[in-house]
């Protein structure tokens, strides 16, 4: 069983994190505020997102093929997914894989937090379960692991003999939370994070600093986050600057495919229930009691009570339900077929890519090295740069942003890019849109290791 000290700490680290968020939707929406500024802030304003809205709504349209071949079909997979076998989520099975079909994923990798109770792998969800291949793992120690065994013995052994015991079982490790382990240098990793949502969420510090009243959202957020959704979940996407320093540093030393984490929990919300007499329940996503509120004390909440009885529940606000989450950003794997084999080694090859896909499908992009009559994928190590082409190509028109050993060294805008290798190095490719009056990061390609002949 769990500790009341481990509930009580998951209890106030939930509620933390709901007052962040509802607070910061409050001060994007109270009319008037102009305490502060910034990307986010300008995201969330209505008209912003009615204008994001028509422009992906036009991307979407204006699609076509990608011109460059390759044997290797596209398929989309969310990674770092967790499910009711952890203690901060009560997402259900089928829940995740009706989420993962309206998102058009076709791989779910968990990633359970381990308790004494359980063994993820064991007990983990795997399989195809109408249509959608799972495969079980677990956030653990700072990483994602995925062990084709049992390695319930070594979880509290420490990262990096963790990180020997999947790889002796043929498994894969994936540097997690980077932000919180940017010194961190571990042997024989398959890679890292690249992006995490819920990191990119928890960034906004001024925002934090600037905390008011969550009240307010019971009666200014609803109407918004109803009407624009996916705006609302995506409007706190930020490019992934130092994540990608960190990678760019490990892929320097040794090959790591880089992977977006969705860090789907479907644990953030706010639900009020009228209790009678005045007195509000406000819980959270998990059914946890947050507290109650009496509303001769707060005005505010006087419609949403009105002619109500005792009961009823007057606010449920979902902030990050499965299928938006699965929206917002995935990883797209190059495989001849779609089976956990061909998952396994697509990503251990880094035949792969981040996108953000809720600006617009990414599928068919490719980043490639040809020379010698020969291709080589993403991920690829290519010995000889005498000759050598990197080629990307994109369904969309976007600004292609070509980078050696993280520092750009070619921009070129179209629906596809080339250059000619200058010196040997770790490239790989950005491709950014613009989307209304901004440009954003949509794709983050894994590298290609162009090494001395």
């Amino acid at each position: 069983m769990k500790t009341s000290t481990h509930k009580l700490r998951v209890k106030l680290e939930t509620t933390r994190l709901i007052a962040f968020a509802l607070s910061f939707l409050v001060l994007l929406l109270s009319p008037g505020s102009r305490c502060l500024s910034g990307n986010a802030l300008d995201r969330l304003r209505p008209d912003r997102l009615e204008a994001v809205e028509k422009a992906v709504a036009a991307m979407q349209r204006n699609r076509q093929p990608v011109r460059l071949k390759s044997s290797l079909k596209d398929y989309r997979c969310v990674i770092h997914v967790h499910s009711f076998l952890s203690h901060d989520s009560r997402g259900t099975v089928d829940e995740i894989v009706q989420a993962a079909r309206a998102a058009g994923v076709r791989v779910v990798m968990f990633t359970e937090h381990p308790d004494s109770e359980t063994d993820f792998f064991v007990d983990g969800h795997r399989g195809w379960r109408n249509g959608v291949l799972l495969i079980p793992g677990a956030e653990t120690s700072g990483l994602l692991i995925f062990p084709k065994a049992s390695v319930r013995r070594s979880l509290s052994a420490g990262p990096q003999k963790l990180a020997d015991a999947v790889r002796a079982t043929g498994g894969l490790t994936f540097l997690s939370h980077v932000e919180k382990r940017m010194d961190w240098e571990l042997k024989g990793l398959t890679g890292t994070e690249i992006y995490n949502t819920h990191a990119d969420f928890k960034d906004e510090v001024g925002l934090i600093k600037a905390l008011t009243n969550p009240l307010t959202l019971l009666l200014q957020i609803a109407p918004v986050a109803e009407r624009y959704p996916q705006g609302v979940f995506a409007a706190l996407q930020d490019y992934p600057a130092d994540y990608l320093r960190k990678w760019d540093k490990l892929c320097a030393k040794s090959p790591h495919t880089g992977i977006a984490a969705n860090d789907a929990h479907h644990n953030q919300g706010l639900r009020a229930t009228y209790l009678g007499d005045g007195r509000v329940r406000l819980a959270d996503a998990l059914g946890e009691s947050i507290g109650e509120l009496d509303v001769a004390k707060i005005p505010l909440l006087a419609p949403l009570v009105r002619g109500k009885p005792p009961g009823d529940v007057v606010m449920a606000i979902d902030l990050d339900p499965y299928l938006y989450s699965f929206r917002h950003v995935s990883t797209h794997l190059l495989m001849p077929e779609l089976s956990e084999a061909a998952v396994r080694e697509a990503l251990r090859k880094g035949r792969a890519y981040v996108a953000f896909d809720w600006m617009a499908d990414p599928t068919g992009f490719l980043f490639q090295a040809r020379g010698r009559g020969r291709t080589w994928p993403m991920g690829s190590e290519v010995r000889g740069i005498d000759g050598l082409i990197l080629q990307a190509a994109a369904p969309l028109a976007g600004q292609f942003r070509f980078l050696c050993n993280g520092q750009e060294i070619s921009r070129q805008t179209g629906r596809s890019a080339k250059l000619l290798v200058p010196k040997p190095g770790v490239y790989r490719v950005e491709v950014w849109l613009q989307l209304g009056s901004q440009r954003r990061i949509w794709i983050l390609s894994n590298p290609i290791y162009c090494r001395a002949g």
